[in-house]
Formats: structure tokens, C-alpha cells, sequence
């Protein structure tokens, strides 16, 4: 068996977590389609992240070197981020990775459903559209024990 103990720092941990979150992975997908952006056009892009979430996750993009951070010398001082060289090498990779979940999505929607389903003790919970067959047919396997 292969153990994922490792003395030090563990490139699974220390570098994947760093923009494998869904913040990330969405900032990472604004600056590509977008290009070079201000911190407003970036949150306005993405829409539900907070201002503070936002800047934490484009300090800690910025630290790692997958992303730029330009300040021009105006007043008011204007800041623009972009994609780095080590970002945009990682992109190709992260595209697979959402395309794959744009592809999977509804499956996967629908394997929750059939598992909340299955797990509930309480017919209420149960999230159910009338033409959703998964969900009916796990239904039919609850009530008949298939």
C-alpha cells in the first residue's frame, strides 16, 4: 500500500489545496476568460463571493505566483490582477477538471438526490421533482427494499 506520509511539506496538501477550492477555481476562470481585470470587475464576474473572501483568495493566488498583481501610481491608486506564466500553465489542467464537472453535473445532482433518498428516515426531506425518474425510482427501491 502506497502511504501519503510525507516529513515536511506534502505537494497534494500544500499546493492543491491552495487553489483547489471553489473560489479559486473560479477566479482562475474569470482572469482566463476575462483577462487582465480590476478587484470590482472580478468580484462582479463571480457574484456571490464576498470582498473579503475575494481578497484572501487573490493574496493567496498572488503568494503561490498564479496570479499578478499590477498597481499603477494613480490617484486613486488602480490595481489590476492577470493570470501569471505558472497560472496559465495550469489552466489546460483546471479546464479538463471543469469541463468534466459541466459534463457530470446533472448525474451527480442526481446521485445526491438517490442517496438523500435512500439515507432519509423522514418522507419530507425528500427533494422530488414529479419528472425526475432517478428520484422515482429510488423511491420504488425504498418502499419495496430492491
Amino acid at each position: 500500500m502506497e502511504k501519503f506520509l510525507h516529513e515536511g511539506t506534502c505537494p497534494i496538501r500544500d499546493v492543491i489545496s491552495r487553489f483547489g477550492d471553489k473560489w479559486s477555481l473560479l477566479v482562475f476562470k474569470t482572469l482566463k476568460t476575462n483577462g487582465t481585470l480590476r478587484f470590482n470587475e472580478i468580484q462582479k464576474s463571480i457574484g456571490d463571493i464576498s470582498q473579503r473572501m475575494l481578497t484572501v483568495t487573490l493574496r493567496s493566488l498572488e503568494e503561490d505566483g498564479f496570479v499578478k498583481r499590477k498597481i499603477y501610481p494613480e490617484v486613486p491608486p488602480r490595481v489590476e490582477y492577470s493570470l501569471s506564466d505558472l497560472g496559465e500553465s495550469l489552466m489546460p489542467h483546471l479546464e479538463n477538471l471543469l469541463a468534466w464537472t459541466l459534463e457530470n453535473q446533472k448525474r451527480i445532482m442526481d446521485l445526491r438526490r438517490v442517496y438523500r433518498i435512500k439515507s432519509s428516515r423522514n418522507w419530507n426531506e425528500i427533494p422530488f421533482h414529479p419528472y425526475d425518474f432517478s428520484i422515482l425510482f429510488a423511491i420504488f427501491a425504498k418502499l419495496f427494499q430492491i
